[in-house]
């Protein structure tokens, strides 16, 4: 390699083209000059998410000049995708509302695709002339995939999980050079990637900070989600003043019948610290420093509580606690200074439950629950049968018997605690 071309690639000896690149279309042309023609990686002038995508899209589109067809997946495939989205979509449909009547004014577009960038809603708004992209592109069905279409910021957020915007002649293809678009990920109950909301506008800038707006209310849809797909779990809402409950900026936490922390939103984990990969780690009582039994008496008051969590950090909380079929059971969960009630032992044995509430929802399912102590004498005869069966080991136990280890060893510490307690009286 000659001394120039080493230069050149360090950017030295181009110095006085770059140092005139002040504008961001300007920035944006030198840098796909440098990757497209020179080889060069233009760090400094585009972000590194559009760098991976370029990296990403020269792998699979070697002509950036070609025209994009923006075809519509198959009708059988689209009736899929739809009814696979169906929850997302429900959930979704307040904000996106709220979005579409706020940008009315504009001509920007609200878009959301589920996992696989193929578009399940579009603002229902006729295309300008001026907008022939988005005449082709904002329809229901339309794969506007990174493979499909080359980079744009819901194909990156699709592949990095990261929200994200491009601008211009950031996107990969020529044809797309006139589009601005800003994107933010929606996770479900899993962790995993449910969608993209994406705001798009062609022929003219957004005039507002489109990132922010995206973020705000992806936020908010994949809030609604996570709760709606929350079955048998204690929601924790929570956070260090009071009056941000109930707002996107609101942490939540939803807490499964074993005891463990299942999931929580990106405000739980700046909270809390992200979940530990292992499930058997997750024990509530150590991550927030307080058991089932006194965050489900939470769930008795309307108004939020304060709690000082195991860091210290005192936070205000609401809990409310949601059946298998997705009811309340505001009402049916126990009163401060009450000891192991049905609907608590119902709720934290989830492998005795069944039976007692089966076909029941809500407060009935709770009035129909067994009495305190038969219960509690069937939990521990079932899990002394389980040790017994798995020779003592507490791990295995807790697998087939589908608690936390933490659990299982509060259990048999507690009853160890009443027999001494007995021996004691006597």
């Amino acid at each position: 390699m000659s001394q120039g071309k080493f230069d050149s690639r360090l950017g030295t000896a181009d110095a006085p083209r770059q140092l005139f690149a002040s504008t961001p279309a300007q920035r944006v042309a030198l840098a796909r000059r440098q990757f497209f023609e020179e080889g060069v990686r233009p760090s400094g002038l585009v972000g590194e998410a559009v760098i991976q995508s370029w990296l990403r899209c020269s792998r699979t589109h070697t002509d950036r000049q070609r025209i994009v067809p923006f075809d519509a997946v198959t009708p059988s495939r689209l009736h899929a995708t739809l009814a696979r989205n169906r929850e997302l979509l429900e959930v979704a449909r307040q904000e996106l509302a709220q979005m579409e009547n706020m940008l009315a004014g504009t001509d920007c577009r609200v878009i959301l695709t589920d996992r696989d960038g193929v578009l399940v809603h579009v603002t229902d708004q006729p295309a300008a002339a001026h907008q022939p992209v988005l005449c082709k592109t904002a329809r229901v069905g339309v794969n506007i995939s990174e493979r499909v279409v080359g980079t744009t910021a819901p194909g990156i957020v699709a592949s990095t999980g990261q929200a994200c915007t491009v601008d211009g002649a950031e996107h990969y293809f020529d044809v797309l050079c006139h589009m601005q678009c800003a994107a933010a990920p929606i996770r479900d109950v899993t962790g995993r990637l449910a969608g993209v909301l994406d705001l798009t506008v062609e022929a003219r800038r957004f005039g507002f900070d489109a990132a922010s707006m995206v973020a705000l209310y992806a936020t908010t849809i994949e809030n609604r989600l996570l709760q709606a797909q929350s079955r048998d779990h204690l929601i924790l809402r929570f956070q260090a003043s009071p009056t941000l409950l109930g707002t996107p900026l609101e942490a939540l936490a939803g807490i499964a019948p074993d005891g463990t922390i299942a999931w929580l939103n990106n405000a739980g984990a700046r909270l809390l610290g992200r979940l530990p990969e292992a499930v058997d780690e997750r024990d509530v009582e150590c991550l927030l420093g307080h058991d089932l039994a006194s965050l489900m008496r939470l769930g008795r008051r309307e108004a939020a509580q304060p709690l000082r969590l195991a860091s210290g950090l005192g936070v205000w909380v609401q809990a409310q606690l949601k059946g298998a079929n997705g009811a309340d059971f505001r009402h049916a969960v126990a009163m401060p200074g009450e000891t192991a009630p049905a609907a608590l032992e119902r709720i934290a044995v989830p492998a005795i439950a069944t039976t007692a509430t089966e076909g029941r929802t809500g407060t009935d399912a709770a009035e129909a629950a067994w009495p305190a102590g038969t219960l509690r004498e069937h939990s521990r005869k079932l899990i002394e049968d389980t040790l017994a069966a798995h020779g003592g080991n507490v791990s295995q136990a807790a697998r087939q018997l589908r608690v936390s280890r933490g659990t299982l060893y509060r259990r048999l510490r507690g009853w160890h605690d009443d027999a001494a307690q007995a021996a004691a009286d006597d």
